[in-house]
This record gives C-alpha cells, sequence and structure tokens, in this order.
C-alpha cells in the first residue's frame, strides 16, 4: 500500500494581503499607473484612457476615484488623484473648488496644514462663499494654534453661511482654546510679577540686614534660597541659608532655614549633643555643644566672635560698618551666610593666628 503524505491536498488558503497585492499586476485592478508603461502595452492604454475627454471630464474621473479611495481612509493615494484631477486644468469652477477642497481633506488627515491652507485659500480664492474651504482652513489654523485667525476664518464663513453647524463648531472651540490660552498667559505674568516683587524684597531685606551679596560665576540654581518666614503675620522675618565650616577638619553642615531671630546655640544643641555619638569626621570628640565657639567673618575681613545668645540679626548687626566707614557686613556667597565653627582652646587659638596671618599677609 502506497505511503500517506503529509502534503495537502486541493487549494489552500492565500495570506489575504498578499492575495490582494497580487492584483496590482493586473492592469484592471492597478492601485495607480506606472511612470514606465514602454513594456505593457496594455497599461499603456489604461494610461491614455485615464486623460481620454475633456479636462473637466477627466478631472471629474479623477475626483470620484479620490473619493473611493478617501472614503477607504488611505488618504496617501485619495490625494495622488485629486492632484491629478486638478493638474487637468479643469473649466468648470465647482469641480476645481471640490478637487481643492478634497485635496485639503486629505492634508487635514496628514496634517499636511500648510498646504491645507494653500488649497483652500486657491478655493475661496475662485468661489469667496466657499464654506468647506473656510472650514477645513480654520481647522488647519486651529491645529497650529493661530487661535485668533481661526476665529477670523470661522466669521467670514458665518456671514453668508449663518447656519453652518460644523464652522460654529470650530469657532466655539477656537474660542474656548483662545480664552483658556489667555488665562494661562495672565497668570504667567501674575507669578512672574510675584516673583519679582518677591525678589525685590528679599533683596532690599538683606540690604537692610547689612548682608552683601557676592554675585555667583556660574548661573546654576540654588537648592535654597533666602526667603521670608511664612509664619510670620507680618512678613518680614528673614530665613537664610547658612553653611557651618569646620576648619580643621574641612567639611561642613548646611542649615537650609536659619530664621534670624534664632540663637545659634539652639542650632549647636541639636546638632552636637552632649549624650550623642559624635559625627564620624570627628575624630578627637571635641565638637560637643558647650564646648564651641563660632565666628564670623565680615565683608572687610573683620572678625566677628558670635555671643553664645546672639541671633543671625544680632550678627548682622554687629557686621555693619560703624558711621562714616565703608560698608561692610557678612558676605551672602555660593548661596549661603558662612560661619566657622571650632572647639574652644588650642584649636580656635591657632585657627584665629592663622586667619590674621593671611588677613595682613604676614
Amino acid at each position: 500500500m502506497a505511503g500517506t503524505s503529509d502534503a495537502p491536498i486541493g487549494p489552500q488558503p492565500r495570506d489575504f494581503d498578499e492575495h490582494l497585492a497580487s492584483f496590482n499586476s493586473v492592469p484592471l485592478f492597478m492601485q495607480s499607473l506606472p511612470e514606465d508603461v514602454t513594456d505593457n502595452s496594455v497599461v499603456s492604454a489604461l494610461q491614455s484612457l485615464a486623460y481620454e475627454g475633456t479636462p473637466d471630464e477627466v478631472a471629474q474621473n479623477f475626483k470620484e476615484q479620490g473619493n473611493d479611495y478617501f472614503k477607504g481612509k488611505r488618504y496617501r493615494e485619495a490625494l495622488g488623484f485629486y492632484t491629478q484631477g486638478i493638474d487637468a486644468n479643469p473649466t468648470d469652477s465647482a469641480t476645481l473648488e471640490a478637487l481643492l477642497c478634497n485635496r485639503a481633506a486629505c492634508n487635514l488627515e496628514l496634517k499636511n496644514y500648510g498646504s491645507v491652507l494653500k488649497d483652500c485659500s486657491r478655493a475661496i480664492g475662485a468661489n469667496p462663499k466657499a464654506s468647506k474651504a473656510y472650514y477645513r482652513s480654520a481647522l488647519a489654523l486651529l491645529a497650529l494654534d493661530r487661535l485668533d485667525e481661526a476665529i477670523d476664518c470661522c466669521d467670514h464663513c458665518l456671514e453668508f453661511d449663518q447656519e453652518n453647524a460644523s464652522v460654529k463648531s470650530v469657532r466655539e472651540k477656537a474660542s474656548s482654546e483662545k480664552a483658556a490660552k489667555e488665562r494661562r498667559d495672565r497668570e504667567r505674568q501674575e507669578k512672574l510679577q510675584r516673583e519679582l516683587s518677591m525678589k525685590q524684597r528679599i533683596k532690599s531685606a538683606l540690604e537692610e540686614h547689612s548682608i552683601i551679596v557676592i554675585p555667583r560665576s556660574d548661573t546654576s540654581e540654588q537648592p535654597y534660597e533666602p526667603h521670608f518666614d511664612p509664619e510670620d503675620p507680618t512678613g518680614k522675618t528673614l530665613i537664610v541659608p547658612v553653611l557651618f565650616l569646620y576648619p580643621q577638619y574641612a567639611t561642613s553642615d548646611v542649615i537650609p532655614n536659619f530664621v534670624e531671630d534664632t540663637p545659634f546655640s539652639a542650632h549647636l544643641a541639636i546638632m552636637f549633643p552632649p549624650e550623642a555619638a559624635p559625627p564620624d569626621w570627628d575624630k578627637k570628640q571635641e565638637y560637643v555643644n558647650g564646648r564651641l565657639t563660632v565666628y564670623a567673618v565680615t565683608h572687610r575681613k573683620r572678625l566677628l566672635k558670635v555671643g553664645k545668645n546672639m541671633t543671625l540679626r544680632d550678627v548682622c548687626n554687629a557686621a555693619r560698618e560703624k558711621p562714616g566707614q565703608p560698608k561692610d557686613g557678612l558676605e551672602f556667597k555660593d548661596g549661603s551666610l558662612t560661619f566657622a565653627v571650632l572647639p574652644k582652646g588650642d584649636v580656635e587659638m591657632k585657627w584665629i593666628e592663622d586667619f590674621k596671618k593671611l588677613r595682613d599677609g604676614s
């Protein structure tokens, strides 16, 4: 008995797309005509047939083909047929207007908004009451965020086509977006004004506190900025970023929100409580609250010792120049005020000696 074969018997189903593509080689079913027709007499004959008749008949034929492709959402192919219809130079103004408006519809779908406006302008030039051209122009202008022009376009159409619901809908949307945009612009401007006003208030407050701002060499954004205490109903209490520098270990801590009427001792008590383990960098375990002293250096290199109960406001007042002397005060540099924190005793004395040598150039 003969062996059975696994090969299927009879015609087999083909992939649908592959099956559809095979029709492209059959002249009757071609979706577009090839440019080189020298070797295909049938295609050549069909190409000649497409242009038989008057310009209006040829244009009408291409318009109908374009309509079929547009209904199938094949906008690029439809655009090609409408273009061929326009290129046929129809004498009938209604046909030309329809072709231009239809090509504009394709370009709307393809988001070629500049082409939409060109075709619609041409259609309106041929027929000033071409509602579809105004409608599609308005849609393109809306997509381009040219809202005033979109509204103006709709208004021109509604002068002669008052009941055009589509144009009314576009105008309503453009007006709504314009109002929203104006509101956003207004809010942005108000925010900018508030920010500028606040910057001016901060600048004035720093000057009143004899804090001299040293311009930064770079423009990077600072994580902390001087501001006013939100809990102060008068809105006048200043909060400033402060850097505590530990010179002997070349390390530091940032206090981002140092309220001006807070004593320095309050921060030291929190940062270096006697009962807590020392920081990793404090090798000799010298940084303990009660055994520390704080120094400030003014713009003119005066050395100020910060008393136990002095607040930031007190230090600012102490740094201010005396009457008749050159301007002086604390420096706000690299985004903060800087204070040296040292253990009392030998380390403190050595640091003061080194500071004065450096300052005096000796």
